[in-house]
């Protein structure tokens, strides 16, 4: 069976390397270590697809250095200890230190990174992490000081027709076939600077063609991806389309809808922290004051993903997709703050009432700051009537209860305390 095509197409040399110029560039200052043969411990940062572990694949078979590689989605502490071990008991008979990839660094728990210190240090490894998610706040503060951070770019629009050109021409498959990129706005704007996803766009739009005469249009390439889910985008506009798809039906308070679309984002890689962080915006958003509790289940989700991860994560995701869709909805609070946002533009910067300013000198309570405030725990039912909002726009209404259970329990409370 063939290799997929990304994997058929991932450059043997620096040569043939597409983007990054910043990087491995004539005269850049990686490519000017890689060319000298030495080269020290270091982080690559970037998005996924741009050439991140193929680098340092390169740099080993370039400078003939041994290669390790663990990906820190399924490699523990024990992993890299047996590694570290083996370098350790060849390196009397071969002085040269070899690279130890980490794919996902960024995964790594404390005490996973914490076993790679020693090692990076002492020079037993060339260490070399690529993750997606910012060093400076994923990678611990020791291991980060011995390491260079290289940033890479998602590929523009030019890397990626240099790529997609490159597969069909060289290819020993597509090569078979007569190719015709007769647009190319779909397939750009799918791949989202990302080669992998291009050229697994590009192999599912040929395969699903039984002429080897094959031109590649914009409908070809979207009639492709919405029939293949596992094709799904988690950088482009089908990711957006989905992740709307998965919020609308919340809102709608369909739980089947939103967990069939909670399924395809999981079935399509999605990170999970960014689908829990949408559904602490919908329990605000959407459910709000109707059921104060989805927004504390909606963190505690946040917080228990960052601890989990996949696969367990998805049925923490699944219980606060469900328990969102079926609780009542309102959306007064997030109508409350654009109106009160509205109210701001419009009328500027109104002067704070005296009564309700701080007085902490002398001076300010000589110029009646804090004069007349009524403290609320000084009256009955700690609550007293006086004015909160600047003179100009006194009785204006910002928040208004919504119709259900909850809100009108608390339209029925400040009747009681304000009146009408």
């Amino acid at each position: 069976m063939n290799k997929p095509l990304a994997e058929r197409m991932r450059p043997q040399s620096l040569d043939d390397y597409v983007g990054q110029e910043q990087l491995v560039g004539s005269g850049s200052v990686l490519r000017k270590m890689i060319d000298a043969g030495h080269i020290p411990s270091f982080i690559l940062w970037g998005p996924p697809g741009v050439g991140k572990t193929t680098l340092a694949k390169i740099i080993s078979k370039q400078l003939d250095i041994p290669f390790y590689t663990l990906s820190a989605i399924n490699s523990g502490v024990k992993d890299v200890r047996e590694i570290i071990d083996k370098v350790k008991s060849t390196q009397f008979f071969n002085q040269v230190r070899p690279i130890l990839f980490i794919d996902e660094i960024h995964r790594f728990s404390k005490s996973q990174q914490d076993s790679l210190l020693a090692a990076a240090e002492n020079g037993t490894i060339t260490l070399i992490g690529a993750t997606t998610e910012n060093p400076s706040f994923e990678v611990i503060r020791p291991l980060l000081s011995r390491c260079q951070v290289y940033v890479l770019k998602s590929l523009s629009d030019n890397d990626l027709l240099t790529l997609a050109n490159k597969a069909i021409s060289e290819d020993s498959e597509l090569k078979k076939r007569h190719i015709t990129l007769e647009e190319t706005a779909a397939l750009l704007r799918f791949a989202g600077g990302d080669a992998r996803k291009l050229l697994n766009i590009l192999e599912l739009v040929v395969e699903a063609e039984d002429s080897d005469n094959i031109v590649i249009t914009d409908a070809k390439v979207i009639d492709r991806l919405q029939e293949n889910p596992a094709a799904y985008d988690k950088g482009g506009e089908m990711h957006y389309d989905i992740i709307s798809a998965f919020i609308k039906s919340i809102r709608g308070s369909d739980p089947d809808g939103a967990i069939y679309w909670l399924a395809r984002m999981v079935a399509g890689g999605e990170d999970p922290k960014f689908i829990a962080r949408r559904l602490v915006i919908s329990a605000s958003e959407d459910i709000g004051l109707a059921n104060p509790n989805a927004l504390l289940l909606a963190n505690a989700c946040f917080d228990a993903i960052h601890k989990i991860g996949w696969p367990e994560g998805r049925i923490i995701l699944a219980e606060t997709t469900i328990y969102l869709a079926t609780s009542p909805k309102s959306n007064s609070a997030y109508l409350a703050i654009e109106s009160a946002l509205s109210e701001v533009s419009q009328s500027g910067n109104l002067s704070v009432p005296l009564h309700l300013r701080n007085a902490p000198t002398q001076l300010m309570k000589d110029l009646n700051y804090s004069k007349g405030y009524k403290y609320a725990h000084d009256y009955e039912n700690n609550f007293v009537q006086q004015e909160f909002l600047p003179q100009e726009i006194q009785g204006k209404r910002f928040w208004k209860a919504q119709r259900n259970t909850q809100e009108s329990k608390i339209e029925e409370h400040l009747k009681k305390l304000w009146g009408k």
